[in-house]
C-alpha cells in the first residue's frame, strides 16, 4: 500500500453507490488480518478534501449483506489512516409518512442479525461503549446539509435485519409497533467495528420503499428498490459531498475514542 496523502474521512457506498469522485481517484489495496475488503479502496477528492471510498458490496455488487467482510472494511479504512466514516444505505420505512426518496439520519440502532462476526475483540474483556451508535459531530454535518431535493429527517431508530430476504408483514409491524422507522440490511455490525477502533460513523439513510406491513400488494421487490435508489442517486450523491465538506476537523470525536483507561490485547491499525 502506498498513499501519498492519508484520509481522515470515508464514505462507503451502499447498494447502487459504487462511485463517488467526478476526477480519477487513487486505488489502494489493502491487506487486513480479516482478509481482504469488498474492494480497492478509491482515494481522491471532495471539495479539496482527501476522501477514500469503499463500495460496500463490492464493484459489481458480488456480496450480499450477510456475506459481506464488515471486519476487513472496517479495518482496512483505518489502517490508511480514517478516523470519520459517513455511510451511506439503502432502507425500507417503516411509517407511511417517511416515503420514498425521504433521507434519514438515524440516532439508533436495533441488532436483528445472525451468525456474523461483530467484533475484534473475541478475548481480553474489552467491551465498548455503543448507547449512542453514531457519531453526534457527523449526524449534525449531515442534516445541516439537507437540499430541497430529498426531505429529511434528522432522527430515527434504524433496525437491521439479517437478509438477504426482505420482513415478512408480520415483522414489519412488529418493528413498527416498537416505534421504529427504518429498516435495513447492513447497519450492523458496521457501526459497532468503528466504534471499537475508535472510528466516527453516521449512517445516512435513503428510504427507497415502504416495508411490507405498511402498504397492501406483493411486498418489496428489489428490483423496486434499486429503481428507487437510481432515481435519486444524483441528489443523494450531492446530499454525501455537502456532508463531507460541513465536517469540522479530521480526528475522531471525544466520544469515539472509547478505549481511554483500556489495556487492548493488540494495537490498533
Amino acid at each position: 500500500m502506498s498513499l501519498d496523502v492519508r484520509p481522515a474521512l470515508a464514505v462507503i457506498g451502499g447498494s447502487g453507490f459504487y462511485d463517488f469522485f467526478d476526477n480519477e481517484a487513487t486505488t489502494v489495496e489493502v491487506e487486513t488480518p480479516y482478509g481482504k475488503p469488498s474492494a480497492p479502496i478509491a482515494v481522491g477528492e471532495v471539495e479539496g478534501r482527501p476522501v477514500a471510498f469503499l463500495p460496500r458490496h463490492g464493484k459489481q455488487h458480488e456480496f450480499a449483506p450477510h456475506t459481506l467482510p464488515y471486519r476487513a472494511n472496517m479495518w482496512a479504512l483505518r489502517s490508511i489512516g480514517v478516523r470519520r466514516i459517513f455511510a451511506p444505505c439503502a432502507v425500507g420505512s417503516l411509517r407511511a409518512d417517511w416515503g420514498p426518496g425521504t433521507v434519514a439520519v438515524p440516532d439508533q440502532l436495533v441488532d436483528r442479525t445472525s451468525g456474523r462476526p461483530q467484533t475484534y475483540f473475541d478475548g481480553g474483556g474489552v467491551h465498548v461503549s455503543f448507547a449512542d451508535p453514531y457519531c453526534d459531530e457527523l449526524r449534525s454535518a449531515a442534516t445541516k446539509s439537507a437540499t430541497d431535493a430529498l426531505p429529511m429527517k434528522s432522527s430515527g431508530t434504524m433496525v437491521v435485519v439479517q437478509g438477504p430476504r426482505f420482513s415478512t408483514r408480520a415483522e414489519s409491524h412488529w418493528f413498527a409497533a416498537q416505534g421504529w422507522e427504518l429498516v435495513n440490511m447492513t447497519g450492523h455490525p458496521e457501526a459497532v467495528l468503528a466504534r471499537e477502533l475508535e472510528m466516527c460513523y453516521a449512517a445516512v439513510a435513503l428510504v427507497t420503499d415502504l416495508d411490507a406491513g405498511l402498504e397492501e400488494g406483493e411486498g418489496v421487490h428489489a428490483v423496486d428498490v434499486f429503481a428507487e435508489f437510481k432515481k435519486n442517486l444524483g441528489p443523494f450523491k450531492e446530499l454525501i459531498r455537502r456532508s463531507v465538506s460541513a465536517v469540522t476537523g479530521t480526528d475522531n470525536c471525544e466520544r469515539c475514542r472509547v478505549h481511554a483507561g483500556v489495556s487492548l490485547p493488540f494495537e490498533l491499525p
